[in-house]
């Protein structure tokens, strides 16, 4: 629960008036808790002058003070970062070190979620990536034949995908390095959650965090099809009760190089 160290608290208010499900309130000149709604979402902790706030089911630990020098970003640094980031689809055939892989779930982890659900949660597969990669294929092989075999009207909007996942199929049972959904990258990431949103915002943030590490990112959706089709992956991969897969991350080094960023569209925006 919240602690409020009424040693430091100045009566300032600031939680007070942070606090959107209205938690806290003023009792005389300190701030006193009051917890029916409380979201543990530490915006008071944030928000206090004197540090006098804490949680006691997180790891205080976590809480970092404000440095402007170690916390700001250069916005149009920051634009480019963005327009530069490819999808990666070659990889190196070198392994990703472990402080690095965490640094990309941490990014996840400090991602925001509704109601502070903190709901995410991220499955590395490294070690039995070959197992994983057999099951998929394996899926994507029945899901194919599905789509060829059936009449319905959305079957014939995905049979040129299926000839393709068909030929791709073939392909990796011929040389399992013929393999173009993972790519050969040397570790996944599949994402999951009981909100799409939560797992996506947070996968956003991993992917830059991943880049400014140098590591290669590909969200596959090939993957999503096959995996969501397959019990034996769900079982595998062992996808939590109540949770879903939401996205799938190949991680590696690139064994590409880009020199520019690429056009897009002009942004669809209504202003009103």
């Amino acid at each position: 629960m919240i602690k409020i160290d009424t040693e430091k608290c100045i009566g300032c208010g600031q939680c007070v008036k942070d606090c959107f499900p209205r938690c806290i309130e003023m009792n005389g000149n300190r701030a006193e808790l009051n917890d029916n709604y409380c979201i543990r979402c530490g915006h008071c902790i944030a928000v206090c002058p004197k540090g006098a706030v804490s949680i006691d089911e997180y790891d205080m630990k976590d809480v970092k003070e404000y440095d402007e020098k170690k916390f700001s970003v250069d916005a149009d640094n920051l634009l480019n970062f963005i327009k530069f980031r490819r999808s990666i689809r070659q990889f190196k055939d070198k392994k990703i070190e472990q402080e690095k892989v965490n640094k990309i779930i941490e990014a996840g982890r400090f991602t925001e979620t509704g109601s502070n659900a903190q709901d995410v949660s991220y499955i590395v597969v490294r070690d039995n990536l070959k197992q994983l990669k057999d099951l998929t294929f394996e899926s994507m092989e029945r899901l194919a034949n599905s789509v060829l075999g059936s009449k319905t009207v959305e079957a014939r909007l995905y049979r040129r995908y299926a000839k393709m996942w068909l030929k791709m199929c073939e392909d990796y049972k011929q040389n399992s390095k013929n393999d173009r959904i993972f790519f050969n990258a040397p570790a996944a990431v599949v994402v999951t959650a009981s909100s799409q949103v939560d797992a996506a915002l947070a996968s956003s943030n991993m992917e830059l965090v991943a880049q400014a590490l140098g590591i290669g990112v590909l969200f596959s959706g090939f993957f999503i099809r096959a995996a969501k089709e397959s019990q034996d992956v769900i079982d595998f991969l062992q996808v939590k009760k109540g949770r879903k897969i939401v996205n799938c991350m190949m991680l590696g080094y690139p064994d590409v190089r880009y020199f520019r960023t690429v056009p897009r569209k002009q942004a669809d925006v209504t202003w009103k």
